[in-house]
């Protein structure tokens, strides 16, 4: 996978006031921590950031963090937490975690299923049981996508992790047998839909039932 160049510079402040001033700069605080490195208080441009995980998956994109201080030195790294305002969305604050480009870590890649299923032009719903999987890769071989060709997929069949193959440097974490897409009838939708309004009836009920009960006492 290819590794993202990323600006950041060590900052002195902490603290709300100064994250604040930060935020109106167009930067915004960072952190990069791991294993083997003493946390480094960071800031990144706000913007800069944005545009680069328009392109990607947050959890298996490279950074190469370019750090200024005095001198400048090079980390590779992967956002670890990405804080955001409950509102307005915007960024407040991220973690970066380094990285061993020699050791294999564990990531979570979507899934993508390619194409039109056989079963959903004779009436299937298509379901995608599973939208992400865990890998266990050396960070360079970190995929895009787990793509998947679902054309030949036919009603009341599925597509097992063990179907699936990625590389032999690529590990799923997951059962084999786990099931990440199937094709459903139209039968087994309905019995599905009505299991689902059943048990929120039941739950609707029970809580009739507290309601009663909290009066009455």
């Amino acid at each position: 996978m290819e590794q993202i160049n990323i600006n950041a510079t060590v900052r002195k402040t902490t603290g709300n006031s100064p994250a604040r001033g930060m935020r109106r700069d167009g930067h915004m605080p960072a952190v990069l921590y791991g294993p083997n490195t003493e946390p480094i208080l960071l800031s990144v441009n706000i913007k800069e950031l944005e545009q680069i995980l328009k392109k990607g998956n947050i959890g298996s994109i490279i950074f190469n963090l370019v750090i200024q201080n005095g001198k400048k030195i090079t980390k590779p790294a992967m956002i670890k937490e990405l804080q955001s305002h409950p509102v307005s969305g915007s960024y407040l604050h991220v973690d970066f975690y380094e990285i061993d480009m020699k050791r294999k870590i564990n990531v979570m890649i979507p899934v993508v299923a390619k194409g039109k299923a056989k079963g959903v032009e004779l009436g299937g719903l298509l379901q995608v049981v599973r939208r992400e999987l865990e890998v266990f890769c050396l960070p360079g071989d970190i995929p895009h996508a787990i793509e998947i060709d679902i054309t030949d997929l036919d009603i009341g069949e599925a597509i097992h992790i063990e179907e699936l193959k990625l590389g032999d440097n690529i590990e799923f974490a997951a059962d084999p047998n786990v099931t990440v897409v199937t094709v459903l009838s139209p039968k087994m939708e309905a019995v599905e839909a009505e299991e689902e309004e059943a048990a929120e009836e039941a739950e609707e009920g029970e809580e009739g039932e507290a309601e009663e009960s909290d009066e009455s006492e």
